[in-house]
């Protein structure tokens, strides 16, 4: 690891790393911690919502978390240099819980086609029956491989023309071509899903939400390109939403836009009385309260 590396990317995979390891410990002593990490589909007893973000940090095996580690190491140090440290864990963040929202989507939908709200137990061979509340805890996604995704699409639209040497392609390709054919791939095995036991459209999912993401950022490119402070939009919007809409401040008091028109007509036709005695009878000629006046207005 190079002592140089981004801070966001490093802190990443060394969470990552530590909660893989936690996980091998706990499982030591009889605790599944992806069952209980892990995204549950929303209608299973064992569904919570805090589950969208911490699933991005279990992993399912030893090579599972190598490929997502090792993607994060290579695309995410660059794309975080780019984008900036706090809007590069935004995006992480927001990519790989959109990849839970579609793989919710996709398993609502699965749910549904199959009929099983229609049913109370499920056959899964052998002759054992589950009930339906059972088979559905067995749904349980985990791994950063939305967020990972996510990061992908990012340095394909940013470096387009990068070429790419991948093994076992024997040329190299360009970036936005070697993308776009990961999600062609994804797409198609999510549709031809062959029991492999891969959340393939989590991983269109990371997709969806890091090119909604991007595209946002480069039309309003005035966004702070540290990241998009959303607690300071929170607060502008909400004093502007509490500013008196016809109030003003004079004098330390508030009085609606027609009283303060009327008071400044009214002051203003006094100064010109004022003025034309001045002009008639001289300023040693006016009264205490009529030369206050004048130097109230004269200041």
């Amino acid at each position: 690891m190079r002592m140089n590396m981004p801070p966001v990317t490093k802190n990443l995979l060394i969470i990552n790393v530590l909660m893989f390891l936690g996980q091998l410990v706990a499982k030591r002593y009889g605790i599944e911690l992806e069952s209980i990490l892990g995204l549950h589909f929303f209608m299973a007893s064992n569904f919570r919502l805090h589950q969208f973000f911490t699933y991005m940090f279990m992993h399912a095996s030893v090579e599972h978390i190598f490929l997502n580690m090792f993607a994060l190491w290579m695309f995410g140090r660059l794309m975080e240099q780019v984008m900036g440290s706090k809007r590069f864990l935004y995006y992480y963040i927001i990519c790989g819980v959109g990849a839970g929202i579609i793989q919710e989507c996709a398993q609502w939908i699965n749910y549904m086609a199959e009929g099983l709200n229609a049913y109370e137990g499920v056959n899964i061979g052998n002759g054992t029956v589950l009930e339906m509340d059972q088979y559905l805890n067995m749904w349980n996604t985990v791994g950063a491989s939305g967020a990972v995704y996510g990061i992908l699409l990012a340095f394909g639209m940013t470096f387009p023309e990068e070429r790419m040497f991948i093994i076992p392609i024997p040329v190299p390709i360009k970036a936005k071509w070697f993308v776009l054919g990961y999600a062609v791939i994804e797409l198609l095995s999510a549709f031809h899903n062959n029991g492999d036991h891969v959340a393939h459209m989590a991983h269109i999912g990371g997709m969806l939400f890091g090119f909604a993401m991007i595209m946002y950022w480069r039309h309003h490119p005035m966004v702070n390109s540290s990241g998009p402070n959303v607690w300071e939009r929170i607060k502008t919007w909400w004093e502007e939403f509490r500013k008196p809409k016809m109030k003003v401040h004079t004098g330390g008091k508030h009085s609606d836009d027609m009283e303060w028109n009327y008071q400044k007509r009214e002051r203003q036709a006094e100064v010109d009385r004022i003025l034309d005695k001045l002009k008639k009878v001289g300023y040693e000629n006016l009264t205490d309260e009529e030369k206050k006046t004048l130097f109230e207005n004269n200041k």
